[in-house]
């Protein structure tokens, strides 16, 4: 499933009180853009990103791009935002039309706090009912008011939900609906799920974040300053190595690095045998001190025979993940006289970053023979070994 995310970034937030855009703010040192942006464009399951902008806010954008902690290559160039904010969304989606995601989030740019867990939750509900908006309970009581400001009416606020962002939709059911809306000459929606509900589309409503907050006014700032400084995070660099070996059977193809490779023996394993996924497995959950392959996918349980290595390589990266971390590098090293590396290589890397969530300069792949020594050498089974490079939260005894 393609996800892109579309940050909306074009206004000029003037309740945040005097000075530059709201969105380019410092916060702890970083701008908030900077902040919101990172955390669309390093999510694993978000393949493009791309910034809607203010046509005057070209340099401060530049200068928020260049703060981020790595240079992000899925973060498509930014686009110009229009007279509002619906204007600016949709001139967002006709960019990422050409590449036709099936799912599309779009998300506040003062909004720093989007955790990867909201985001998980915003894409599989996207996914799951095609129009979906994170939303949090009202614990206020709600009063509609009048002209003249008197109670009309009290709502059950049990059934009442603050609406938030990222919002969820499949990419094409958003985008009709804003080029309806255009059509209509109907510009004036304070969000894209009051346009999705007035388009036809039924609005679903998934558990959202009580502090993924809207930075809107001056002592919103103060919050977030405080709020950066009490979740700075030191994290620790971790290194693993892996190594696995198969040897050759009956077959006509071998799969490495997540690619099937034509050769004149295939290889005896429970799983499809991917000697480079494994061991990049191994050197993941050897960083995470998590045991080994066998571990979490034991041999003599018939659930994974022949299975598709690239599911062990991805379940090691949420490991990761899961405890807060991130992959840095991936390095493996093949060895075998046969098959050759070389003419599958680039289209290995690029299998094993997609599994992986990493940008291609993240993945290092390798070959060698052993100069026709041992089982290698004699051609009886093929090898590999790996490193991977992670980083941890540090954690206080």
């Amino acid at each position: 499933m393609s996800v892109a995310a579309l940050i909306v970034a074009a206004g000029r937030g003037s309740r945040a009180g005097e000075g530059i855009p709201k969105q380019y703010r410092l916060v702890q040192g970083q701008s908030v853009l900077a902040r919101t942006l990172f955390a669309f464009a390093s999510h694993p399951r978000i393949s493009r990103t791309v910034v809607v902008i203010h046509p005057d806010d070209r340099a401060f954008y530049e200068a928020a791009i260049r703060a981020l902690p790595s240079p992000e290559s899925t973060v498509l160039p930014c686009v110009h935002g229009g007279t509002t904010r619906q204007d600016s969304v949709r001139n967002g989606l006709d960019a990422l039309a050409a590449s036709n995601p099936e799912i599309v989030l779009v998300h506040d740019a003062a909004r720093p706090f989007a955790s990867s867990d909201l985001i998980d939750r915003a894409i599989e509900a996207g996914d799951l009912w095609g129009a979906a908006v994170p939303g949090t309970p009202v614990t206020d009581t709600i009063k509609i008011v009048g002209d003249r400001s008197e109670v009309v009416s009290t709502p059950d606020r049990s059934a009442l939900r603050a609406v938030q962002t990222p919002q969820s939709f499949k990419f094409p059911l958003l985008l009709a609906a804003h080029r309806a809306a255009a059509d209509a000459d109907l510009h004036s929606f304070s969000d894209d799920g009051a346009l999705a509900e007035w388009a036809g589309l039924k609005v679903h409503v998934f558990e959202g974040e009580p502090g993924n907050i809207k930075l809107t006014h001056p002592g919103d700032f103060q919050e977030a300053e405080r709020r950066m400084r009490s979740r700075e995070t030191t994290y620790l660099t971790r290194l693993g190595t892996g190594f696995d070996v198969h040897a050759f059977g009956e077959g006509d193809h071998v799969w490495l690095g997540g690619i099937k490779v034509p050769h004149d023996r295939g290889v005896i394993a429970h799983s499809d045998g991917d000697v480079i996924l494994h061991a990049l497995t191994d050197a993941i959950l050897g960083a995470l001190a998590d045991g080994d392959i066998g571990t979490h996918f034991p041999p003599s349980h018939p659930q994974w025979r022949g299975a598709s290595s690239d599911r062990f390589l991805a379940h090691a990266v949420e490991l990761v993940r899961h405890r807060g971390g991130m992959v840095d590098h991936l390095d493996a090293t093949l060895l075998c006289e046969r098959p050759r590396l070389g003419p599958h290589r680039e289209a290995m890397r690029q299998r094993i970053a997609e599994i992986a969530g990493l940008r291609l300069d993240q993945v290092s792949l390798k070959a060698t023979t052993t100069e026709k020594l041992g089982f290698t050498g004699r051609r009886e089974g093929i090898a590999a070994q790996a490193a991977a490079t992670i980083r941890l939260p540090e954690v206080n005894a």
